[in-house]
């Protein structure tokens, strides 16, 4: 299955050391984890995303580079924690990581697929009903639809889809949807049951006394929301 909870990391919010808050939301359960910090350059980018996955790989599993012939079933998590690096394939290649991120303004899902290899997961962000059945027909390995609700984590936000346009989404594909924008441990059972298979949070965990708290609430309300959905 989908992991539920996918963490959004980014560097220039984050207090803590970068390894160290994605330890804290490892041991709560999270196993999937992007890095985004748009404002960092290139060497930044690559050092910060090169922490991460050397981190992951600590836990006991391997590049998902290293073999570009294999693809590891979706769920399938090695290592136990996969790193997915937002904007850049060529980084995630190079490093190894997990899997790359990409928008409606980066490289297509075909050519980021061509740099990172077949191994690695790629994702895509929707955020209207054209872009989402264009991004079905790809070989992408999950949609992200939204923003749900007003998001203030992005400088230029996207004009809110809601909560309708997710259930709309869920009868259009089948790939795994995660819904990102403005989502709290309030209206995340809401979201479960409209149909995404993940939540995608980022102020929500930072912002709280204890994230790897916060991040098993999340996990207990997809676990029910997702049964009774089913």
């Amino acid at each position: 299955m989908f992991p539920a909870l996918y963490a959004i990391l980014d560097p220039a919010l984050i207090k803590d050391p970068l390894a160290e808050f994605a330890a804290q939301l490892s041991e709560a359960g999270v196993e999937l984890m992007q890095l985004r910090h748009k404002r960092a350059t290139p060497r930044q980018l690559f050092s910060e995303s090169q922490e991460l996955v050397n981190w992951s790989r600590s836990l006991g599993g391997r590049s998902f580079s290293s073999d570009k012939t294999v693809t590891p079933p979706l769920g399938a998590l090695a290592p136990e924690v996969r790193i997915i690096v937002n904007d850049r394939p060529d980084i995630a290649a190079m490093i190894g990581a997990g899997g790359v991120h990409v928008g409606q303004e980066d490289l297509p899902v075909e050519a980021a697929r061509a740099i990172c290899g077949s191994g690695c997961w790629v994702g895509i962000s929707t955020h209207n009903l054209a872009q989402l059945r264009e991004a079905n027909q790809t070989s992408a390995d999950y949609i992200a639809v939204g923003p749900i609700f007003p998001t203030a984590t992005k400088e230029n936000p996207d004009p809110v889809v809601g909560i309708d346009f997710l259930r709309l989404a869920r009868q259009e594909t089948r790939k795994p949807l995660v819904a990102i924008g403005g989502i709290t441990i309030q209206s995340a059972a809401e979201v479960f049951r409209a149909g995404a298979d993940s939540v995608a949070v980022i102020r929500d965990l930072l912002e709280s006394p204890s994230p790897s708290r916060r991040a098993r609430e999340y996990l207990a309300i997809a676990e029910h929301s997702r049964s009774g959905r089913a």
